[in-house]
């Protein structure tokens, strides 16, 4: 008598046979890649950049774990009026030295302002100083 013919066993291949391993990975490693993409694009694409003038009332490194410059410009637009202040944070110890050393005098500050940065690890402020230029007495 014939024999019946049984149909080929089909290979699975192996991501099928491993599709948990893959999911998790998935749910973990794809939120973690785009939080640093987004946390790369907010650092090293400013929203605006400008200048502003004053004197610099206050500038410190502080933080618990991430050490951060962050300072105040005193902006006076008529001697004798109560001062705007301006917020700032530096990332470069250079120009924050720069900015120790021009203490007392009048100073231009370049800044970049970077909005959405996600962490206050990077800056207490969204506004990043990247310059220092003395003006004045």
């Amino acid at each position: 008598m014939g024999r019946i013919a049984e149909p080929p066993e089909t290979a699975v291949p192996s991501w099928k046979r491993n599709w948990k391993l893959w999911s998790a990975l998935i749910l973990l490693v794809l939120p973690a890649v785009l939080l640093v993409a987004y946390t790369w694009l907010t650092l090293h694409y400013s929203y605006s950049s400008g200048e502003r003038a004053g004197y610099v009332q206050k500038i410190s490194k502080k933080g618990w774990l991430c050490k951060t410059w962050e300072g105040e410009l005193a902006m006076t637009t008529v001697p004798g009026t109560a001062p705007q202040i301006f917020a700032f944070s530096v990332r470069d110890d250079a120009t924050a030295r720069r900015m120790e050393q021009a203490a007392g005098q009048r100073v231009a500050l370049a800044y970049q302002q970077h909005k959405g940065v996600p962490s206050s690890c990077f800056a207490e402020t969204e506004y990043f100083v990247t310059g220092v230029r003395i003006i004045g007495p």
